[in-house]
């Protein structure tokens, strides 16, 4: 699983010119499922991006953990962060997990991350076409791989 997590001030996601889903001050978390990828995988996830300290504290340093600073989450399924680039100019997406693997793996990763968070994340709609905006605040972005712990 590869996440790209945006500490924001806001973020929302729209379909169809209806918004799905809207956060105040807390996480955007892009998540790309590949068919190797399991719940083992999901919950590493979970417990990093809760346990991240990248809100400030009251001195102005990044101390904080969403569970300290209040946030909200909204996860946004995007098999493209699986692409490979390595050929070409086009975009190869065979790493991205089907239909059958991707939609379990991401309801079970929004739903641990839910229970961690202790209420609700936003979702966006698995497959849909997506109107995804945001104000990064910092900007602070992070990016993590299951496949390559750092």
């Amino acid at each position: 699983m590869r996440v790209v997590i945006q500490r924001v001030s806001h973020a929302s996601v729209t379909i169809n010119g209806t918004c799905k889903s809207a956060i105040k001050k807390g996480f955007l978390v892009l998540l790309g499922i590949e068919e190797a990828d399991n719940q083992e995988d999901a919950d590493w996830l979970c417990k990093k991006i809760i346990g991240l300290r990248v809100f400030d504290d009251e001195n102005g340093v990044m101390n904080k953990s969403i569970l300290e600073a209040g946030g909200d989450i909204l996860v946004v399924s995007q098999f493209t962060l699986m692409a490979s680039t390595k050929k070409g100019n086009r975009p190869s997406y065979i790493r991205a997990a089907r239909h059958e693997t991707a939609i379990p793996l991401y309801e079970y990763f929004c739903n641990e991350l839910s229970i961690e968070l202790g209420k609700q994340v936003g979702t966006g709609e698995f497959g849909a076409d997506m109107k995804v905006e945001l104000l990064n605040d910092g900007p602070v972005t992070i990016c993590m791989d299951t496949k390559n712990k750092e």
